[in-house]
């Protein structure tokens, strides 16, 4: 169960990385708009999962890789955006969100 903490945390990491991710994400990936769905944070803040959901590409497992290769200069930008509220950013692992599709596929087969 995540503390009233992590989940403030979550939140604002969440937020910010969307920013990041919606002005500098054609740095990484070309043509891919990307949505951070959800933020996990640790309990002792040094590590962020970052559930990222792809659309409308093709491979979305490389996009992640790519986004995973990218790491260390999406980790700077958001240290510079948040560094009047959290003291150490935590590192971040990018993890394809799947449940859209999961959800297209049920509904799919209710049809």
């Amino acid at each position: 169960m995540d503390t009233v903490r992590q989940n403030k945390v979550g939140r604002l990491l969440q937020k910010e990385l969307g920013q990041l991710l919606q002005s500098h994400g054609s740095d990484y990936v070309a043509g891919v708009m990307l949505t951070v769905t959800v933020v996990r944070v640790t309990p002792d803040m040094g590590l962020a999962k970052v559930y990222v959901s792809a659309f409308p590409a093709k491979d979305k497992e490389e996009v992640i890789e790519t986004l995973n290769k990218s790491v260390k200069s999406i980790r700077y930008l958001l240290g510079k955006q948040i560094r009047h509220q959290l003291r150490i950013v935590p590192e971040l692992h990018f993890f394809l969100d799947d449940s859209l599709d999961l959800a297209e596929k049920i509904d799919d087969l209710l049809k």
